[in-house]
C-alpha cells in the first residue's frame, strides 16, 4: 500500500479523531497507572547481600564493587555487550547508551550513581568512549567474576557466552552492598529514549518487513556511512 493509499484508508474528521484519542487516553492512563504500580513492586523485592568481592578496572585504578557507588546509596550498573576481542561495542548499547549523559544530573540528583561495565580491556572502551563522544563512567570487568555471576542472572536471555545486555541494580547499607533487581532485554526498552520518541511518530517503528526488529539501527555516526555499521569482529594480532 501506497502512502496515498494509506492516507485515504486512515482519514477521518477531526470529530472522529477526538473520539477515538479520547478512548486510546483512558488506555494510555492505565498503562501508566499499571507502569506506577510495576515501579513500587520492583521496590517491594528483596535485598540479596553481595557476599563476594568483584574488582574493575577504572581510569582511577582498580575499584571494588562498593566504591563504584562513588558516595552514593545507590548503584545502576549496565553490562554494555563489548566484549573481550570485539573490535567495537555493541550497537543496541550503543544507542541506549546515548541517553546516559543527558540523564546523569538529574540521576545523580536522586542519590543514583549510573555506571557501564563491559568484559573489554579499559583502554579499547575508552577508545570507544571517545569515538562516540560519551563522558560517563565505563569500567572493565575483565578480569572479574562479575559478568559469570550477574549476567543476565534471571537465565531469560539467550545466548550464554557472558555478553548479555543486562542492567543490575544495587544499594549500599551500614557499608554492604546488596543486589534489588535485574533487567534484560526488551526489560530495558524504557531507557531507550529514541524508541519512545519513535513510537509517538504515526509510522511509529515501522519495522514490519525487516529480517529482524533491530535491522535499522545504528551507531550514531554510522547512519550516513554508505559502508553500513561497523562489525563487532575480533581484534586480529
Amino acid at each position: 500500500m501506497t502512502d496515498q493509499e494509506a492516507s485515504a484508508v486512515r482519514a477521518g474528521s477531526r470529530q472522529a479523531w477526538i473520539a477515538a484519542r479520547k478512548a486510546l487516553l483512558e488506555k494510555e492512563k492505565a498503562h501508566m497507572r499499571r507502569g506506577d504500580e510495576l515501579v513500587r513492586e520492583r521496590q517491594a523485592l528483596p535485598w540479596v547481600h553481595v557476599e563476594k568481592t568483584y574488582h574493575f578496572e577504572t581510569t582511577e585504578g582498580r575499584r571494588t564493587l562498593t566504591e563504584l557507588f562513588d558516595g552514593h546509596s545507590q548503584l545502576l550498573l549496565y553490562h554494555f555487550m563489548f566484549g573481550p576481542d570485539w573490535t567495537a561495542g555493541c550497537i543496541g548499547c550503543s544507542m541506549l547508551c546515548d541517553h546516559i549523559d543527558g540523564a546523569l544530573p538529574h540521576v545523580n540528583a536522586r542519590d543514583i550513581t549510573v555506571v557501564c561495565t563491559s568484559r573489554a580491556p579499559l583502554d579499547r572502551l575508552q577508545v570507544y568512549r571517545k569515538r562516540m563522544g560519551w563522558r560517563f563512567e565505563w569500567v572493565s570487568s575483565l578480569d572479574s567474576d562479575y559478568n559469570d555471576d550477574f549476567d543476565d542472572p534471571l537465565g531469560t536471555a539467550p545466548g550464554g557466552d557472558g555478553e548479555t545486555s543486562t542492567l543490575n541494580a544495587f544499594i549500599l547499607s551500614e557499608g554492604e552492598a546488596y543486589h534489588t533487581y535485574t533487567g534484560v532485554g526488551r526489560g530495558l526498552e524504557l531507557l531507550d529514549g529514541a524508541y519512545q520518541w519513535i513510537d509517538l511518530a504515526p509510522r511509529a517503528r515501522d519495522e514490519a518487513g525487516l529480517q529482524y526488529p533491530q535491522q535499522w539501527w545504528r551507531r550514531h555516526d554510522e547512519y550516513d556511512d554508505p559502508a553500513g555499521p561497523t562489525v563487532m569482529s575480533p581484534v586480529t594480532a
